[in-house]
């Protein structure tokens, strides 16, 4: 397999890592961050590394490689923006979470949630990933994201916050019957205890996702 490059776009951060590369790489995202900027950003970041392809994730809805609609914690200029001509390299583009979620599995049916500046979430079934934008649906008040994304973690306090985390795993576990349950995003690791039937993942699990996208033998793929 050609060497990849991997862009994770978050509300935070950009991180990159190619597939010959020790060390992931990141810098400063933000409400702000237009497509070209993330594109500046990844290729000075990854600038004497080597890659022929490249795979992005963005917090945002995918269809068909395509970036569907303007994500709710970036800047503007996703949508219709032509990503392979912007890295001169063949690219995939994905949902964040999705890509997440294919470096995460270990078979059967599995529920990825990604507990970041948002909620990022994804349907693994017998190696079919299927992007979801369950952070969207009502909540209490609001909406799941308002209250386990990064802006009710701050609002609530680490102690609510967890005990909405565990409240909303249990309601999505028990409409989407997964058996088991990945917990990734920069702030799962602000979980203890974890939530019944769920695992911690890793961030380093969204470049594998990453890699697994342009290899032939992959035992998973996205659907989109």
């Amino acid at each position: 397999m050609s060497p990849v490059l991997v862009v994770d776009v978050g509300g935070s951060h950009v991180k990159v890592l190619a597939s010959e590369e020790p060390e992931p790489r990141r810098a400063d995202s933000g409400p702000d961050l237009t497509a070209a900027q993330m594109v500046d950003s990844a290729k000075k970041l990854a600038v004497d590394w080597t890659w022929d392809c490249v795979s992005v994730g963005v917090p945002s809805p995918v269809h068909g490689g395509r970036v569907a609609a303007e994500p709710l914690n970036l800047g503007e200029g996703w949508v219709g923006f032509d990503y392979a001509e912007a890295f001169a390299k063949p690219t995939k583009v994905v949902n964040d979470a999705a890509m997440q979620a294919l470096g995460s599995y270990e078979g059967g049916r599995m529920l990825f949630l990604g507990l970041g500046t948002g909620l990022g979430s994804a349907l693994v079934t017998d190696g079919f990933v299927q992007p979801m934008e369950l952070g969207h649906l009502p909540y209490k008040k609001a909406t799941f994201e308002d209250y386990v994304g990064s802006a009710g973690l701050g609002k609530r306090g680490k102690r609510r916050w967890r005990l909405d985390v565990a409240d909303v795993v249990a309601k999505l576990s028990a409409a989407l019957g997964p058996e088991y349950v990945v917990l990734g995003g920069g702030n799962a690791k602000k979980l203890d205890p974890l939530p019944p039937n769920a695992r911690l993942g890793s961030n380093q699990n969204a470049f594998i996702g990453g890699f697994r996208l342009w290899d032939p033998d992959a035992t998973a793929r996205i659907l989109s």
